[in-house]
């Protein structure tokens, strides 16, 4: 396992980045008090800089997305009801089935094209209820960056057209973004004009942006009043948590600045990886910090090339037998990265 103040470069994901010293001292620092009873200033402040850098009303401090995503819908549906949802969604595959155990939701997935699901294609998801076989539907759920289709990013006119048939309908609509900053970086605007058509959004403090824990769920000041009682429901309620949130403004206030090198990072990988025999990259995915990348070859498979990576230092964990996925984040270097690339082109090659 990585050990914090070597040379590894772990490329595994952006959740094992370490807090900085500006963080741990922001940490060792916080004016704290009971967050359950809204006692707890500095998480007061960070919920109202993020509703304020995402254009909505207000904000609720949560442990992770998936506690974030999991709020979030419940607070939008009642069991029974469908949530319609791109087939590799996060909140559908990686997200321990909350959707069904703790929402009593039916997912109707539809596939979308390297993440992005076509608005036909969710007009025709749509149940209004009104035929006895089908469930009404409760909530869209859109994700922005799409993690497994490689950090893809959904435009804004792309999710206004999506919230606008859903809100059609009635259908109230969530982004799950964990890595909304990535998004607005990539494609040069506001965070706030790419959540700005959706009734909610989650976003972590905890990947892309580098601190050590926590998310935040966006909304109304009515619905995040409503969420904050699930929030407690599901034991999330916490009490001194200034002292993590601390660290969570620290990464909102210099995070997005940089994330530019991040997507800088993973493209020069990405790039070397198209170069080298047998190994497949499908560069027009690679908008972000994210790379996917394919084995075709007959003396390596994804194991035996992570392994053959950490004899390097370079930590990455493979899919199955022919996929890995590589991350990029604030601990990985310009240094870091050209060594990354040679290592590559060494096994490789």
């Amino acid at each position: 396992m990585p050990t914090p103040g070597t040379d590894q470069i772990d490329l595994r994901s952006d959740t094992k980045t370490m807090p900085d010293p500006e963080m741990r001292r922001a940490m060792a620092e916080a004016e704290v008090g009971d967050d359950v009873a809204g006692e707890d200033p500095t998480v007061g402040r960070l919920e109202e800089m993020s509703a304020e850098r995402l254009g909505k009303e207000a904000g609720l401090f949560v442990a992770s997305g998936t506690m974030g995503n999991l709020v979030a819908i419940k607070t939008h549906t009642r069991p029974g009801e469908e949530i319609i949802l791109e087939t590799w969604a996060h909140i559908y595959r990686y997200e321990a089935s909350g959707l069904s155990m703790i929402c009593g939701l039916l997912p109707r997935p539809v596939t979308g094209v390297q993440g992005r699901m076509a608005p036909e294609d969710v007009e025709a998801a749509i149940s209004d209820g009104s035929n006895i076989h089908r469930a009404r539907t409760g909530v869209l759920e859109l994700e922005n960056t799409h993690n497994i289709a490689g950090g893809t990013v959904l435009s804004v006119a792309q999710t206004r057209e999506l919230c606008a048939l859903a809100h059609a309908h009635h259908v109230p609509v969530h982004i799950d973004g964990a890595r909304i900053f990535n998004a607005a970086v990539a494609l040069k605007v506001d965070p706030a004009d790419l959540v700005a058509p959706a009734d909610t959004v989650q976003f972590c403090f905890s990947k892309s942006l580098g601190a050590p824990v926590g998310s935040m769920l966006c909304g109304t000041r009515e619905f995040i009043e409503q969420a904050r009682r699930f929030r407690k429901v599901i034991g999330g309620g916490m009490r001194q948590a200034g002292v993590i949130a601390a660290a969570a403004i620290v990464a909102l206030q210099k995070g997005p600045g940089r994330l530019h090198e991040d997507h800088a990072h993973a493209r020069q990988i990405a790039e070397t990886l198209a170069e080298l025999p047998g190994i497949y990259v499908d560069l027009t995915t690679v908008e972000t910090n994210i790379i996917n990348l394919e084995v075709q070859r007959d003396d390596v498979d994804a194991p035996s090339l992570c392994l053959a990576l950490e004899t390097c230092d370079i930590l990455a964990v493979p899919r199955d037998d022919r996929h890995i996925r590589l991350v990029t984040h604030v601990q990985v270097t310009d240094e870091d990265t050209d060594r990354v690339c040679r290592a590559l082109m060494e096994i490789l090659g």
